[in-house]
């Protein structure tokens, strides 16, 4: 037996995330994207998305949410 602790994993899948992730897609949709999957491609496109309209950064956070 040993007393090791296992590492914790910061990937949360639970459904409550999940519309906490949204909520925030809403409000400010690349800080839900940035909490799905962190400083990526995603991310950058959806700033790019949300300065040339607000709607289509939206719509594509909810997106990169509900499809992971």
């Amino acid at each position: 037996m040993s007393n090791q602790v296992s590492p914790v994993s910061h990937d949360v899948k639970s459904p409550t995330a999940d519309v906490i992730r949204i909520l925030l897609a809403i409000l400010l949709p690349p800080v839900g994207v940035f909490l799905q999957v962190g400083l990526g491609m995603h991310f950058w496109l959806n700033i790019l998305l949300t300065i040339l309209g607000y709607v289509p950064g939206i719509i594509h956070a909810v997106w990169i949410i509900v499809r992971k």
